[in-house]
């Protein structure tokens, strides 16, 4: 098809869209990959959608991705395209073992998954560093995915991937964590069942990479032209480059190549994806790149094949080692889709919470109601655990990921205490290991509304107000305004939702735990409270 033609029916596509977004097509404001043009601007994801994996089934490609702590967790993306991306499901709805995330993990849980397609079923693999490598699997990534599998139980066992062999043998590779393990920098092959849901042996170690690839990790099993290949970042998070390893005997000894560095370009640490073949027979490398408060978001590279090994992205200065691109054109699928994002604004009219939310641990039905009817969120005041020392250690936040460098989050918020004995608080959070957030609480009888921080929140620290000031009712609109480059908040609210205010100085969102700044909301009241009390929030809308 020409440009031109492909330009007409983009623009057709985008004009029946108009403001009012389909249930089909959600269309951010604030990124957008697809150029429109047949090109593509790089990140594809601007979101936090750590060590990124990919598989195709036919025409179909699925996207999952490290989701730690967060629940619900093992993210489902789809695309036709490779570059427009929705979220459809999540694998795992709550963390496993169940009891043990019901109270925050950070950092812990879903680490560095792998997803495949096999024998007509899709199995998504992972390392817990506390328990060991489990398995899911379904033959619908957008219905109800199986209960997990522990198919190895070990402490620090990470980042696995599973291998089937053209003979039938199964295999399953995997990296170590050193903070469990006591030693990190190791990839180790085991034989593992034909349907995949246990090891058979101790395992070998294939690959050690101490000398010239510290912290060699992320592993990835794949085999082309009888040899096996196993792709896997190495030199740190936002720092490495992607080492790529071939042997023509599954255990080895395997040679080494960097294929893909930082090089002239701004991309730091590209590394750690998925290696994608298309119907076309076009090659394309998804990787992440660590930017601090906004995670670790998703790239796209071209990618091809010279003597056996694969080059990713464009080798500017010739020696041998692909940089990023930019902007390139689309992948080849043979055919031309519309222009979908990842959902951001919820604006509560269904009859359940919005695909992008996640809660802060395994949640629970009690924390808030979406009846049928109701275009509002209730989110009930659920008292912080006595031994909480500030909301880092409370469940029920509400939180989902940047979507982009600069952004504005708004809500309209009503709070019901029910008690004057026991403070109620909701409102507006920026989540990491620093934590601030927006709080509407009441006392004696009045309303509130106060900034607040919570400094190294992920060591104890006790949350501060930092500006309080008097409302003239219970219902309040809120924003928070996020630009470039280091992730500045500022709040601001309003009695009319017309006129804002700014309340406080800005400040700049913080990292989580091996996750970016998350945004969102939260209803609380004090340790020991009574039941009752509530926050009714009308919508939460990520624009410009």
């Amino acid at each position: 098809m020409k440009l031109a033609n492909y330009i007409i029916i983009l623009a057709l596509g985008v004009a029946s869209f108009s403001s009012a977004q389909t249930k089909e097509n959600y269309i951010s404001e604030v990124l957008v990959a697809d150029q429109g043009d047949g090109t593509y601007k790089n990140p594809i994801l601007h979101s936090d959608y750590s060590d990124p994996d990919v598989t195709r089934a036919g025409d179909d490609y699925y996207m999952t991705a490290s989701s730690f702590n967060a629940a619900p967790g093992l993210p489902i993306l789809h695309s036709k395209d490779m570059v427009n991306w929705e979220l459809i499901n999540y694998a795992l709805p709550k963390q496993v073992p169940v009891e043990h995330f019901n109270t925050p993990q950070h950092g812990n849980g879903v680490w560095a998954p792998a997803i495949r397609y096999h024998n007509n079923e899709f199995y998504i693999y992972w390392g817990d560093p506390d328990f060991g490598i489990y398995m899911v699997k379904t033959d619908d990534p957008a219905d109800e995915w199986e209960q997990p599998v522990l198919v190895m139980k070990a402490k620090g066992a990470i980042d696995p991937c599973p291998l089937w062999d053209e003979d039938g043998k199964a295999y399953l590779v995997h990296a170590w964590a050193g903070s469990r393990a006591g030693v990190k920098s190791l990839l180790t092959v085991h034989k593992m069942s034909p349907d995949g849901t246990k090891v058979l042996d101790e395992g070998r170690h294939v690959f050690d990479g101490h000398e010239a690839h510290e912290t060699v990790e992320g592993s990835k099993f794949y085999k082309r032209n009888g040899y096996y290949y196993i792709f896997a970042p190495a030199g740190g998070v936002s720092t490495g480059w992607q080492l790529i390893l071939r042997s023509k005997n599954i255990y080895g000894p395997y040679e080494e190549k960097v294929v893909l560095e930082q090089g002239s370009t701004k991309i730091n640490g590209p590394h750690q994806g998925a290696w994608v073949e298309t119907p076309k027979g076009e090659d394309w490398f998804y990787h992440f790149q660590d930017k601090d408060a906004y995670g670790r978001i998703v790239h796209l590279q071209p990618m091809s094949w010279k003597n056996d090994w694969p080059l990713m992205g464009k080798d500017h200065d010739n020696n041998g080692i692909g940089e990023p691109v930019f902007q390139h054109r689309k992948p080849n699928v043979g055919k031309l889709y519309s222009v979908v994002t990842p959902k951001e604004t919820d604006e509560f009219t269904g009859d359940s919470l919005g695909i992008q939310w996640q809660w802060n641990a395994n949640p629970s039905v009690l924390w808030h109601a979406k009846l049928p009817g109701n275009d509002y969120l209730r989110m009930f005041s659920i008292a912080q655990p006595k031994e909480a020392k500030n909301l880092w250690e409370v469940p029920n936040l509400l939180l989902q990921k940047f979507p982009a460098l600069e952004f504005t989050a708004s809500s309209k918020i009503t709070l019901i205490p029910e008690d004057d004995e026991k403070q109620r608080k909701a409102g507006f959070i920026v989540m990491g290991r620093d934590y601030f957030t927006l709080t509407i609480t009441e006392k004696d009888g009045e309303f509130y509304i106060q900034q607040t921080e919570a400094k190294n929140a992920d060591k104890g620290a006790e949350e501060k107000v930092l500006n309080e000031e008097k409302l003239k009712s219970n219902t309040v609109y809120v924003k928070v305004e996020v630009s470039s480059p280091e992730a500045t908040c500022q709040f601001m609210y309003s009695e009319n939702g017309k006129r804002y205010k700014k309340i406080g100085k800005s400040f700049n969102a913080r990292v989580g735990k091996w996750i970016g700044a998350k945004v969102g909301l939260f209803s609380t009241s004090l340790a020991g409270a009574k039941r009752g009390g509530y926050a009714d929030i009308e919508y939460f809308r990520i624009t410009k």
